[in-house]
């Protein structure tokens, strides 16, 4: 397969091999403490993250740097278009008030008119404060208020009137404009309001407006979407994104242009509020990699995309990446071939294994028969994996939270490299990414270079460089209980091993004590429970309790397959499908699957079934997917209350 050779071929380059380097530093017990990568990329010194579309402009007019979706047709946008339409977008900025300085929020999901904006509020000497799409009124309330925000950019009729409920009380209400057109006949929409009222403006004030930026001018106030308490506003500056992206682009870009043949293009479906879809676009734009926009993670949205698109290398989240093989499953147990796509999963995990193995220099490859078991099976089950994705992803990076081992094992070996990374919106997205010719599967990889990571001796991961941002927005108490001398104190929890690989083993407020004493970390088992069907979210419980519990949810999607599978009515209500002993069975499979990775102290004696979702509409979920833990086990105190007494 296409990835394979590409890493046999790019092994024979010692200067790809070697671009990254990593100096690690030991306690005196010989435990790896910290590990530290030098910058690829040198610090800008003057100008700034909007100077980008009129580089690109200057320097290659013609290079399609976009593709913008209209109707299903992908059209391309040229690097010259995209400068005059920035333009023209921040000249109606200035016209409609924004000063230098001041804070733009957009509220909308993932499109091409988001990126525009992006940049246009940077042209135009402002700072942009990204709002999830589905924030409640009284979310938006607080970051408009908190921000201080004159101006707002929404995406829907929806998203409007939930900013005017929000800001109903505020002494000066924002200025609102809409991306989609209401339904009144000529209204026009925000793009080409805008356009319209800085006609009159001269060019030239734009290029003013980005002269007066710095490196150090602020960029963007880009609010957590954490899981206790208020968000929190982080001040990231334009030498922020530039040090994750262009060291991102230096370190990745070179590796997957020179050993592969294709032009290199993704789709973006991150949500943009989220600081990694804003670098990636960053980084993209640097490279002259081609982007298109999804508005959305669900698969019914993004499978067409996909295929249509076809793109060469993913940015996801492991939901993704679950999502396509649990696809691959559902459909092989639908034409009777489930315990075949079993036998395929199994194959590939060793084959992934010893493949790795063999080009580390670790171990001899797959044996003559291990081969050809994986041959079959990429004729049978691979190939359909990779179809889809849209046929050409050879990449893909995953971030967020721990990726499966199997899983990113299973993915090699259908022609797809998983690189994990991990990163907080402190550090400007990725802190740490696997090493694209060193791959490590269940690790988050090395320092981004110019990064430095810390061991503390409570285990909390320490982080500092480029990327750390400088403050959060109006809340000095809050950026003192993080940053110490320039290292920021994550809160998760993780280990570095000989060469500078970071694990996560969980977060250090999320930790559980059992009355026993045990300590354990919910977050291994809960991602390896998410990773299999038919799970959809979890929460590990056992904080002062005799033993480790779950509150489980099963995935909807699973759930009419599983019904379908057994010829069960569609509309059997899950009050019964829970009760049913074999769909228990099949929750105690992937809960003994969670088990293996922990001892038995720590791991699940006994879980719950529970009837609904833990999502964003019901206040259990952030936009980023993470669960609310006071959240859900508030709303579902007896259930856990029950699982102990029994």
């Amino acid at each position: 397969m296409g990835v394979r050779k590409d890493l046999k071929r790019a092994k024979k380059r010692t200067d790809l091999m070697d671009r990254i380097q990593v100096d690690v530093v030991k306690d005196a017990g010989g435990v790896v403490r910290e590990a530290r990568t030098p910058p690829l990329a040198p610090p800008p010194t003057t100008g700034s993250t909007a100077d980008l579309p009129y580089t690109n402009a200057a320097e290659a007019p013609d290079a399609v740097v976009l593709r913008r979706d209209q109707g299903g047709t992908w059209h391309p946008v040229t690097a010259a278009a995209f400068a005059r339409e920035v333009t023209a977008v921040a000249k109606g900025l200035m016209a409609a008030g924004l000063e230098p300085g001041g804070r733009v929020a957009v509220m909308s999901r993932t499109r091409y008119e988001w990126t525009v904006l992006d940049f246009a509020v940077w042209a135009a000497g402002g700072q942009t404060v990204p709002v999830y799409a589905t924030s409640s009124a009284d979310q938006v309330e607080w970051i408009v208020r908190d921000s201080g925000a004159r101006h707002v950019i929404t995406e829907t009729p929806e998203n409007t009137r939930t900013v005017r409920t929000g800001t109903a009380a505020h002494q000066q209400q924002p200025r609102i404009w809409q991306l989609d057109q209401d339904p009144a006949p000529g209204a026009p929409g925000a793009i080409a309001e805008l356009t319209a009222l800085g006609e009159d403006l001269p060019d030239d004030e734009v290029t003013k407006r980005r002269a007066a930026l710095t490196p150090d001018t602020i960029a963007t106030l880009c609010y957590t979407s954490g899981t206790t308490g208020r968000p929190k506003g982080c001040v990231l500056t334009h030498a922020n994104l530039h040090a994750e992206a262009a060291n991102t682009v230096e370190l990745l870009h070179p590796i997957f242009k020179e050993v592969t043949d294709q032009e290199a293009s993704t789709l973006l479906f991150l949500p943009l509020a989220h600081i990694l879809g804003r670098t990636l676009q960053i980084a993209c734009l640097m490279a002259r990699i081609e982007i298109g926009h999804c508005p959305g993670i669900k698969p019914d949205e993004l499978r067409p995309a996909l295929r249509e698109f076809r793109p060469t290398f993913l940015v996801g989240v492991p939901y993704l990446f679950e999502k396509i093989h649990d696809t691959g499953r559902a459909t092989a147990e639908k034409i009777g071939r489930g315990a075949s796509f079993e036998r395929a999963h199994r194959i590939a995990v060793r084959f992934g294994e010893a493949h790795l193995h063999k080009f580390l220099g670790t171990g001899k490859g797959p044996g003559p028969g291990l081969y050809a078991a994986w041959a079959l099976y990429d004729l049978l089950v691979y190939r359909r994996i990779r179809k889809e994705i849209g046929g050409r992803v050879r990449y893909a990076i995953s971030g967020g939270s721990p990726l499966d081992r199997d899983l990113s094992l299973f993915f090699y070996a259908a022609g797809i490299l998983v690189y994990e990374g991990y990163g907080l919106t402190e550090t400007t997205a990725a802190a740490t990414i696997v090493p694209p010719l060193r791959p490590r599967p269940g690790t988050v990889g090395r320092p981004v270079p110019g990064t430095a990571v810390r061991i503390a001796d409570d285990g909390e991961v320490l982080i500092k460089g480029g990327i750390v941002f400088g403050s959060y927005w109006n809340n000095p108490a809050a950026t003192d209980a993080v940053l110490d001398d320039e290292w920021f104190a994550t809160g998760d929890l993780g280990a570095l091993d000989e060469d500078g690989y970071l694990t996560i083993t969980g977060r250090k407020k999320d930790i559980l004590v059992t009355s026993g004493g045990k300590n354990v970390s919910p977050a291994v088992l809960e991602d390896r429970l998410r990773s299999r069907p038919p799970i959809g979210q979890c929460l590990v419980v056992g904080d002062n309790r005799p033993f480790v519990g779950a509150l489980i949810t099963l995935d909807p999607e699973a759930v009419a397959h599983w019904l379908a599978v057994r010829k069960l009515p569609v509309d059997t209500p899950l009050a019964e499908v829970i009760e049913d002993p074999r769909m228990r069975e099949d929750v105690q499979r992937a809960v003994d699957h969670a088990n293996e990775a922990v001892s038995r102290a720590e791991s699940i004696r006994a879980f719950v079934l529970v009837e609904g979702e833990f999502t964003e509409d019901n206040g259990m979920l952030t936009p980023s997917l993470k669960v609310k833990r006071h959240a859900v086990t508030t709303a579902y105190a007896d259930e856990i209350e029950a699982l102990y007494r029994k």
